[in-house]
């Protein structure tokens, strides 16, 4: 798959102050990584000697142990693979504690530590210079033929650049992975010797996800095992690697060692994000000077023969730890409601919804009775409408009087039948055609009623349109397109269920529990085709539009990150490998596409919406497109793919 990279964490068993044991550890760790599939390797800080040797760092036998043990390594290092090897370094006569970069037959770039600590346990000045004067001077080092010294960017053959930092250079104020990153570092890694303290593994985890947000990387840290001495200290060999803030992955073991572990990196998503964020390209401009220092001769990235490891959750709109779900949907919920308190306290107080007995009309409704509740107003303010027709069921018809009867709204019923029979008369439409002319007549005669009752009853039209009807022009162009605020306009389809169940908890919805769990059961329909014999719902949306799962996952892909179609179905095709094949996901992928690009003229007059999350289709605010924008380039990728 294009733009992942494999990384690995090695933490090999140490030989504490014997170098040649180690490199032969290392060796064998590089093997297994690249059996993996893996590109890019990270080991611990100062991994070929240990980190806990001591006054040993001032024997000149381990010093130049170590500089051969690096040469050792570069020529015993697999073809495609380039590792980050933590030595002691000698350079213009001093000592520097370095990450080096190597790759098969080449020594690429030693990146020494900026920050040494030198207080508590640690008391690394003793030895070691801080790589300050490195990288400012360009040192080159003693030991190792030429090889300079200093902070910079290591570069692949496929453009992945690569910066390092060492252990207390993150936990500083001023990382330099912050420099590394707005230079153009796509993945930063940290060898570390971090020991263990009781809660220290949690604030590490927080920091290096962190920094990940921050600087908008993927950023692997890699920590010494208990092979280190233990003398006064505990080391855990905790790894770790984060994506933008997003933790990828961690070693389970509290105490571990001798073992290898994986990550995949999306570098598109890492790329997506800058090229989204303004301020980091401010930043960018400012503080991004580092130059490159060395080039990787193979590609980081993982050829498209192999299968990527990224764990790829098929509902990207919905966490899926329960609890973190119904805090989420809460959220949600709280955000809506007094964004609608805030319309109503400049336009009155009132509200009118058309209620059809089906989720987002249901979610509407919850959160006007939420919005009148907030300000202290009684829901009688609320004037909820159900408006029978051609395709009502009883079902449906039921659920909706029963909410608003249990709600404590004014309810209406206004049937619409006769008039959009008399439309049809005067536009010659004949009743027996089910068109999409039958269909959106029935739409048009609803929000026409909508409008008209909210003028006499002094109020606004509520929307009820959710994100996925907006990104799929899923609605009646001036029909249910319209109204006066669309308090769904944020949600996606596949949450505004479990925002509804979640509402219907609430003490102040106790009354209207049954009924909801009715609504949450009935299937999604416009119900604007007459029922079957049986009364049952014929329209079924998803059987003509496509899996609302499908799309919100499409839409997630294709509007937070701008995948491009091919990268969307390979991830879509792993995520939902259980529930969808091939061709179907395919079908629907080119549906997704031939819709958001020729609906695109329904979003650019959309009214007034709360904003939930981080992909919203607003064209005032976050997605500008025009409405005569081509899609052939888009669904030529899709006709490439195969199923």
């Amino acid at each position: 798959m294009q733009g992942i990279v494999r990384a690995a964490a090695a933490v090999p068993h140490l030989h504490l102050g014997n170098v040649a044991a180690n490199v032969q550890a290392h060796l064998e760790k590089l093997r297994e990584a690249r059996e993996t599939g893996a590109s890019l390797v990270i080991f611990p800080e100062l991994s070929l000697t240990g980190y806990t040797c001591g006054d040993l760092f001032f024997q000149q036998t381990l010093i130049s142990d170590a500089a051969d043990g690096l040469r050792a390594l570069a020529d015993g290092c697999p073809e495609g693979v380039t590792a980050v090897v933590g030595a002691p370094i000698r350079a213009k006569g001093s000592l520097y504690n370095c990450g080096v970069v190597l790759t098969h037959g080449a020594l690429l770039l030693a990146v020494p530590k900026t920050y040494l600590p030198n207080n508590g346990e640690f008391y690394e000045k003793r030895w070691f210079q801080p790589g300050s004067e490195a990288s400012h001077g360009g040192l080159i080092c003693d030991d190792l033929d030429g090889l300079a010294m200093g902070q910079g960017l290591v570069v692949s053959a496929d453009g992945v650049r690569l910066g390092v930092e060492i252990c207390e250079d993150l936990w500083s104020p001023m990382p330099p992975s912050f420099s590394l990153a707005l230079s153009g570092a796509d993945i930063v890694v940290n060898l570390s010797a971090s020991n263990e303290l009781i809660a220290k593994r949690e604030y590490r985890r927080d920091l290096v996800s962190q920094q990940s947000a921050r600087c908008l990387c993927g950023y692997v840290y890699v920590s010494a095992g208990n092979g280190e001495s233990t003398s006064d200290l505990v080391f855990s060999g905790h790894s770790l690697a984060a994506v933008c803030g997003s933790l990828a992955g961690e070693n389970r073991d509290i105490i571990a060692d001798d073992y290898l572990l994986t990550w995949d990196i999306d570098i598109d998503r890492i790329r997506a994000d800058r090229r989204r964020q303004s301020s980091f390209r401010d930043c960018a401009a400012l503080y991004g000077s580092l130059e490159t220092k060395a080039f990787a001769p193979a590609d980081f990235c993982l050829d498209d023969s192999m299968v990527p490891q990224l764990s790829v959750y098929k509902h990207p709109f919905i966490p899926a730890d329960r609890g973190q779900r119904q805090a989420r949907c809460e959220q949600i919920f709280a955000m809506q409601a007094s964004a609608l308190a805030r319309r109503l306290a400049i336009t009155g107080g009132k509200v009118v919804v058309g209620i059809s007995g089906g989720l987002d009309s249901t979610l509407a409704l919850l959160a006007a009775c939420k919005a009148v509740d907030l300000m202290g107003k009684p829901r009688t303010n609320i004037l909820g409408i159900t408006m029978p027709c051609f395709g009502t069921t009883d079902w449906t018809y039921q659920s909706a009087l029963t909410l608003m009867s249990t709600l404590g709204v004014t309810a209406r019923e206004i049937d619409i039948k006769d008039a959009v029979r008399l439309h049809f008369r005067d536009i010659g439409h004949d009743e027996s055609d089910h068109s999409v002319t039958y269909e959106n007549a029935q739409a048009r005669e609803r929000t026409q009623v909508l409008m008209d009752v909210a003028n006499d009853f002094g109020g606004i039209v509520l929307g009820t349109g959710d994100l996925s009807e907006i990104a799929l022009g899923w609605c009646t162009y001036n029909a249910d397109h319209m109204s006066m605020y669309g308090v769904n306009s944020g949600v996606p389809k596949t949450l505004v269920r479990w925002v509804i169940a979640t509402a219907a908890e609430l003490p102040e919805f106790r009354a209207s529990k049954d009924v909801l769990q009715r609504i949450l059961d009935t299937p999604i329909s416009p119900e604007l085709l007459p029922p079957d014999e049986k009364g049952n719902i014929v329209q079924q949306t998803e059987d003509l539009v496509g899996p609302y799962a499908l799309h919100d996952f499409f839409l997630y892909y294709a509007v937070r990150f701008g995948y491009r179609p091919k990268k969307i179905y390979e991830l879509c095709c792993m995520a939902f490998s259980d529930d969808f094949d091939r061709p179907t996901i395919l079908k629907w992928l080119k549906n997704f596409y031939r819709r958001f690009w020729n609906q695109q003229f329904k979003r650019n007059c959309m009214p007034d919406g709360v904003k939930i999350g981080s992909i919203a289709l607003s064209p005032r605010g976050d997605w500008r497109m025009p409405s005569d924008a081509e899609s052939a380039a888009w669904l030529r990728e899709c006709e490439s793919l195969q199923a």
